[in-house]
């Protein structure tokens, strides 16, 4: 999926063509988090380009992960998501390349480490540049609230090293803390007051901006040079194969710097499945890493934005943003609307075709559609990739996303539906606890009962004990992409009124499915027939004109 999109974006001329662009895939086998996928990637790149790479500066983008809080990303990748923003839209590729434009030509050969769905903003003085030249790691740094900093990694700066003035600063860092509460962040010596919080810089925190006020300095996007890359994958080939999830930033970064203890190897409150293994490798990673440097470049004027779940998607995409403000997000983007449509300044309609009579609501977004006549889309909803040719009222805060898959050898459509708040993360590990699963406001059980299907183990499909509705199989497969996305309508309509709706009958898939049976090249057909009706339309206006 990712190398076609590549492949197509190359040939329109949309991504700089000097650039080298490799995917590398986690090796088959069990899961190894992103610490474990940023060593694979270098030896990846070794086994490409032999010793030619020790002179290369490399941008390593994490994008995989099964994008469980935005679901319309799963299929073809959270970097790939688009944007409400170009001519033709921009996706999280271009975006990132286009944040990190200066970087390079300041840059030692290494590599940059970065995720596929945060944006870092940040306004530097004239003559203050970002460098990274310095060996062993280096890392950006964002004043945030504390209870920002509780989510992320945060940085205990060596206050002789940095003032908290002017837009940069190089520092030192004597430890970081990986998702800290607040009294290790006090505790440690990680808070800092400021003397004022620009608007910019300070999110969430509730002061005049005359007033001091608490902030911690948290993480980003973070540096290493060549020979500690090389190091990283020296270890990784002495490992011979990893068998648990290690962590980019809490793994790699909380054995650095000169008051780093080994204390957090044994720690694994934040960790989602722990391993036998993982305690093991941590304590192996930090004899490795441990005395090796952690410079920070303090960005006090700057800004953290994650675009990684629904609400915070629809945050940003629609409602009175500072991201939105800052990137000039439009309400409509490379799209046909009706010549009769005055679009809301509170929604978000990307890349598709919307026919005179359909009515969106604010707060809603579109992408990658074909929206019919008669169809309404109520508040705070997300539809995508879909074709809906008939008359429905899609409700309020529903979230929508259509999936084209190959089970046989033929194209069939799957489109999943839930609540913007639904948690397809979480999972029980019984029967007897899916009652406590929450499918647009009803349990899952009573869904079910509406829907004519039997609660067993079946029902879900996960090898192991994780039942949720992430492995629910529960979504009907169509011949037709319209057709889909009317019977998960359908289904969803009988949850909200408590009717019955028989879908014994039907194959019936998970997500979780649906992402293993996806078939890329028609959901990239699909897109590509919208983006071609629109560019000829555009070529028609232009003739006209």
């Amino acid at each position: 999926a990712f190398r076609e999109q590549l492949a197509e974006k190359l040939r329109r001329g949309q991504l700089p063509g000097a650039v080298r662009y490799l995917v590398c895939a986690d090796p088959p086998g069990p899961r190894i988090g992103n610490g474990g996928s940023t060593l694979h990637a270098l030896q990846c790149l070794e086994e490409q380009y032999g010793d030619q790479w020790t002179s290369f500066t490399v941008l390593l983008i994490h994008s995989g992960g099964y994008s469980q809080r935005l679901p319309s990303a799963s299929a073809l990748g959270k970097i790939f998501t688009a944007l409400p923003l170009g001519d033709p839209v921009l996706q999280m590729l271009e975006l990132k390349l286009a944040m990190y434009i200066d970087f390079p030509r300041h840059m030692r050969p290494g590599v940059l480490v970065t995720c596929s769905d945060d944006i870092e903003l940040y306004s530097t003085g004239a003559t203050e540049t970002i460098t990274f030249d310095r060996p062993g790691f280096t890392a950006l740094a964002h004043p945030s609230d504390l209870a920002v900093g509780t989510t992320h990694g945060v940085f205990v700066l060596d206050p002789s090293s940095f003032s908290g003035k002017g837009g940069l600063e190089y520092g030192s860092c004597r430890r970081f803390l990986h998702k800290p509460d607040v009294q290790t962040m006090q505790q440690s010596g990680a808070v800092c007051v400021r003397e004022r919080c620009p608007e910019l810089s300070c999110p969430g925190s509730r002061g005049d901006s005359g007033m001091a006020s608490e902030c911690v300095y948290t993480d980003s996007v973070f540096y290493m040079d060549h020979s500690t890359a090389r190091q990283l994958l020296a270890f990784y080939r002495q490992m011979g194969t990893l068998c648990c999830e290690i962590d980019a930033y809490g793994d790699f970064l909380q054995a650095l710097g000169p008051g780093a203890t080994p204390d957090y190897t044994t720690n694994t409150s934040n960790v989602s499945r722990v391993d036998s293994g993982l305690v093991g490798v941590r304590q192996q990673l930090y004899s490795l890493l441990q005395g090796t440097p952690l410079n920070v470049i303090v960005l006090n004027n700057s800004q953290f934005y994650h675009i990684g779940t629904t609400q915070e998607y629809l945050f940003h995409f629609t409602a009175e943003s500072k991201l939105r403000f800052e990137l000039d997000l439009q309400p409509v983007a490379f799209s046909i609307l009706p010549d009769t449509a005055k679009p809301s300044d509170q929604l978000s309609i990307i890349q598709s075709v919307l026919e005179p009579g359909c009515v969106i609501g604010p707060g809603s977004v579109i992408e990658y559609c074909r929206i019919g006549p008669q169809v309404s889309v109520g508040k705070g909803s997300i539809v995508s990739g879909s074709y809906i040719n008939f008359h429905v009222d899609i409700p309020s805060n529903c979230f929508l996303s259509s999936v084209s898959v190959k089970i046989t050898d033929r194209v069939e459509y799957v489109t999943m539906v839930f609540g913007v708040g639904d948690d397809l993360k979480k999972s029980v590990e019984s029967l007897l606890g899916v009652h406590s699963l929450q499918f647009f406001g009803a349990s899952l059980p009573e869904c079910l009962d509406l829907w004519s299907i039997e609660v067993s183990d079946q029902r879900f499909s996960t090898e192991d004990t994780r039942l949720g509705l992430w492995t629910a199989r529960i979504f009907p497969v169509c011949s037709t992409l319209s057709e889909s996305v009317r019977m998960s309508l359908n289904m969803l309509s009988s949850v909200q009124h408590k009717s019955a709706f028989k879908l014994s009958g039907f194959q019936l898939l998970s997500v979780e499915e649906m992402l293993a049976y996806k078939d890329v090249e028609d959901m990239l057909k699909f897109r590509k027939q919208i983006y071609d009706e629109i560019c000829l339309q555009r070529q028609k206006e232009k003739s006209d004109f």
